[in-house]
């Protein structure tokens, strides 16, 4: 049987971070009882996402501590509730960046539950029975079964956790501002967490992608491990330039603040510029930048459960994980730092399997 207290509350093992210092540090704490619409599933692997460094150091000043991060989180279900027909003992599930949303709103009626108002964010956010949400840097998870999804069976565990936020990310505007049209040609601006999987999905939609980084270094790996069939330096100036007018559709995945007037002049006429990163300070361009094209700039975030399932089933067709290096929870703030840095190619994944004591009572 599970770990329980006497009230049937789940004993659960994580490392959280205190303060906006952003170091974490081993953190025990409770997770409620298995309700009758709820899956618990013992947590296997959770990636680490690049707002969890933001949200650890309350760089967006929203942060509650503890904090227990992570909302790429996957594993095996261990329980579920007596109103759960869709999920079993013994699956592979996984939880995203949402756990609790009204249901009733125009935006969850259409599954689009990231737009909903009321929605709960899978950490630092309040759950309706008023107590913290705590995330995926942990040994276990209870979940309502609305917010779980499956994880296919071709998908390797581990490289499939990111894909419940970086994976979503990019999906989910590609399909809205319809930007899958075959033949066409994407810019990815950004080969990190969500650029190397945005790169993936536009080649398995049929997609002309072309990547946009500062580094040079990158073009290699974007051109022969990735398929990107073109590679733009976008502090080159005579590269951009001579690059205008040439792509149809623009996924801009950059967190660091850039200037976004030379990547909205690589936009044909009618191209869509979506930005899916989220800068610290504001952004600008001249109006005439997207006059002068019929142009579109927009942002997305996420998706909804339906939609999640269904990139999920997408990326397993298609063969689509991401790149990831396994680390140890103990290695998680060292991990935090290099993401920092841009060092890791592309998602850190936290083994929590190895990580922790299991779930399960010797």
């Amino acid at each position: 049987m599970m770990k329980k207290e006497e009230s049937g509350r789940f004993e659960v093992e994580g490392w959280a971070a205190m303060d906006d210092s952003g170091v974490l540090s081993p953190f025990n704490f409770t997770r409620r009882k298995t309700g009758s619409h709820d899956v618990t599933f013992k947590v296997a692997y959770c990636g680490i996402c690049h707002s969890d460094l933001h949200q650890i150091r309350n760089e967006w000043k929203n942060s509650q501590y503890p904090m227990v991060p992570g909302h790429e989180m996957v594993g095996t279900v261990l329980e579920v509730g007596s109103d759960v027909k869709n999920f079993a003992v013994g699956d592979r599930v996984g939880v995203g960046c949402i756990v609790w949303s009204c249901q009733h709103c125009d935006f969850c009626s259409k599954d689009q539950e990231q737009y909903c108002e009321k929605l709960v964010w899978t950490y630092n956010g309040i759950y309706v029975d008023g107590s913290p949400t705590f995330g995926g840097y942990s040994s276990l998870m209870v979940c309502d079964q609305r917010f779980v999804v499956k994880i296919p069976e071709s998908l390797p565990f581990d490289a499939a956790a990111p894909l419940l936020c970086a994976g979503i990310s990019v999906y989910s505007p590609m399909k809205y501002f319809q930007m899958t049209e075959l033949g066409k040609s994407l810019g990815v601006v950004g080969l990190g967490g969500l650029g190397h999987i945005a790169v993936k999905i536009g080649k398995a939609f049929g997609l002309k992608v072309t990547v946009i980084s500062t580094s040079p270094k990158k073009e290699k790996e974007a051109r022969e491990v990735l398929g990107a069939d073109h590679f733009l330096i976008s502090n080159d100036q005579k590269q951009m330039q001579e690059a205008a007018r040439s792509l149809d559709y623009i996924i801009d995945t950059v967190s660091a603040d850039h200037p976004l007037h030379s990547i909205i002049n690589l936009l044909k006429v009618n191209g869509k510029l979506i930005l899916v990163g989220m800068p610290e300070k504001p952004i600008s361009f001249h109006p005439s930048s997207v006059i002068f094209g019929r142009r579109l700039v927009g942002g997305s975030v996420i998706g909804g459960v339906k939609e999640t399932q269904e990139m999920l089933d997408f990326c397993a067709e298609h063969n689509i994980c991401c790149m990831i290096e396994n680390i140890a929870m103990d290695y998680v703030n060292t991990a935090i730092e290099r993401l920092g840095k841009g060092d890791v190619k592309y998602r850190f994944v936290i083994d929590v399997t190895r990580s922790f004591s299991s779930p399960m009572a010797n």
